[in-house]
C-alpha cells in the first residue's frame, strides 16, 4: 500500500511538472538546501620572520564544511534575475605543511577559522517561461568576511601566538537549475566558483609568520525552492 501510494505521488509530481509555469518578471525566489565550500587553495611559500625569508616548499591548507545555504532571487524580467547568496557561517580547520628539518614539528593544524561569503550576482535563464527545466547562469561579486579566527591548543604549545586573516573581494560565476514540481515549489542545485584571496598572519617566536592564500573554492548547493 505504501509502496503504491509513493509511486502514485511521483507519478503525479512527473505530470504536474511540465505544466507549471517557470519564472516571470516580478517574482521573488527563496530556496535553501545544503551548501558545501570545498578549497581549491593555492598558497605562497611561508614567511617565517624567526629565519628572516620564506621556506621554499611550505604552504598552507584549508578543509571544506558543509552549512545551510540560502538564495534571494528577484526577476528583472522573464530571463535576467538578481541573486543574492547566504549562509550559516563556515567554519574551516587551517594547517601549514612542508616545513623541513627542525621546523617539521610546526606541520599540521594551524587553528580554525570562519568565514561568511555573500555574493551578489546577475543570472540569465535561457529557456521560456513554460518550460519546468530552467537552467541557469550567473556572474557577480564576493564578499568573503573572515572571523572567530584562534590557534589550536597543539599550536600554541608549539610557540604560535594570534592567528588573523584578511577579508576578501572577488569575482564568482555560477551555473545552475531549477525543475519546477509544481507553479511554487522547485528542485534546485547549483555550481560555483568563487575567488577568493586572503593573507594568513600569525606569529613564531614573537615574530611574524605570513603566507598568502588563494582559497579559489568551488561551492554546492543542492535543495529545495519557493517563488512568490
Amino acid at each position: 500500500m505504501k509502496t503504491s501510494l509513493f509511486a502514485t505521488s511521483l507519478l503525479a509530481l512527473a505530470l504536474v511538472a511540465p505544466l507549471a509555469q517557470a519564472h516571470k518578471a516580478g517574482d521573488i525566489i527563496v530556496r535553501a538546501g545544503a551548501i558545501t565550500v570545498d578549497p581549491h587553495e593555492s598558497s605562497s611559500d611561508i614567511w617565517v620572520g624567526a629565519l628572516g625569508t620564506d621556506v621554499a616548499g611550505t604552504k598552507a591548507t584549508l578543509d571544506s564544511d558543509t552549512q545551510l545555504g540560502l538564495n534571494f532571487a528577484y526577476m528583472v524580467t522573464d530571463h535576467v534575475g538578481v541573486e543574492l547568496l547566504a549562509a550559516t557561517p563556515f567554519s574551516h580547520d587551517v594547517g601549514v605543511a612542508g616545513m623541513p628539518g627542525a621546523f617539521a614539528g610546526l606541520n599540521g593544524k594551524l587553528g580554525e577559522l570562519k568565514h561568511l561569503p555573500p555574493t551578489l550576482s546577475v543570472v540569465y535563464y535561457p529557456m521560456d517561461a513554460s518550460s519546468a527545466f530552467q537552467p541557469y547562469l550567473g556572474a557577480g561579486i564576493n564578499y568573503t568576511w573572515f572571523f572567530d579566527t584562534e590557534l589550536s591548543s597543539e599550536a600554541e604549545d608549539k610557540g604560535f601566538s594570534g592567528l588573523d586573516m584578511d577579508d576578501s573581494w572577488g569575482l564568482a560565476a555560477q551555473i545552475g537549475m531549477d525543475y519546477m514540481l509544481t507553479d511554487n515549489i522547485m528542485l534546485n542545485a547549483q555550481v560555483r566558483y568563487i575567488d577568493i584571496d586572503t593573507t594568513g598572519t600569525t606569529s613564531f617566536g614573537g615574530r611574524e609568520v605570513k603566507v598568502d592564500v588563494d582559497v579559489d573554492p568551488y561551492v554546492y548547493m543542492v535543495g529545495l525552492g519557493y517563488k512568490f
